[in-house]
């Protein structure tokens, strides 16, 4: 009878759970709803968003971040530790002092790769297209410029479920695009985690942890910040 009760319990358990809301992919549900900015969330999650949190401040956009209507793709910590760690290596090959301290790395260069990240408006998962990889020509997400005017691609990928296809689960993608010219070449792609995150004064989507670089493109992270320190920057 005690062994019954348990696993009728955990029936119970199960049926309550899939009725909430859940917007991680692998985490479990939680509460869409933060009340507090999208800065605020940052810093409510340091574990993963300490030094992005940090860099919105460096960037200057923390004011963008507490009061602008903003849809935020988040990287997490991790990606800039990955920069970081690549600049450093290229640095001291050429010559320059290394980065210490985030602070190191100049304003502007922060700014400019914090906003491929940011665009305009509060844009749920429901709000972008279908994409799919194997099939751009019939599903290419779309085309959306980020906060700096940077070309990307949003899309929703529909994945299968036992064979049928289209009929899964949907995660959200963003890829930067580095030539404008090839809007279809040689993108960047990025999957997102956990979706639909709503905060005061937007939407947050956090990057998968395996988003390798803070930046999208790591090379072009370290030519900026060469010629910064050629400049005197």
């Amino acid at each position: 009878m005690q062994q019954f009760k348990c696993v009728l319990m955990g029936i119970l358990i199960l049926v309550a759970a899939c009725k909430k809301d859940n917007y991680y992919k692998d985490s479990g549900s939680h509460d869409p709803h933060f009340k507090g900015s999208t800065l605020d969330y940052l810093d409510s999650v340091p574990f993963y968003f300490d030094s992005v949190a940090a860099v919105v401040r460096l960037a200057g956009m923390e004011e963008v971040f507490k009061n602008d209507t903003l849809t935020f793709f988040a990287p997490t910590d991790k990606s800039i530790l990955n920069l970081v760690k690549e600049l450093n290596y290229s640095l001291y090959t050429l010559g320059y002092d290394t980065v210490k301290v985030l602070a190191d790395v100049p304003s502007d260069i922060w700014q400019k790769y914090l906003q491929m990240y940011m665009f305009h408006g509060a844009s749920q998962l429901k709000d972008y297209p279908q994409i799919d990889y194997n099939l751009k020509a019939v599903y290419p997400g779309q085309g959306y410029l980020s906060w700096n005017g940077t070309p990307m691609n949003i899309g929703v990928v529909y994945n299968d479920d036992n064979g049928v296809k289209y009929v899964g689960y949907r995660q959200l993608s963003i890829a930067y695009i580095p030539d404008p010219a090839r809007p279809l070449d040689n993108w960047y792609t990025e999957f997102i985690a956990s979706s639909n995150l709503v905060t005061d004064n937007g939407v947050v989507h956090t990057l998968n942890v395996n988003h390798r670089y803070f930046g999208f493109s790591v090379s072009r992270f370290i030519a900026d910040m060469q010629n910064a320190m050629q400049n005197g920057g």
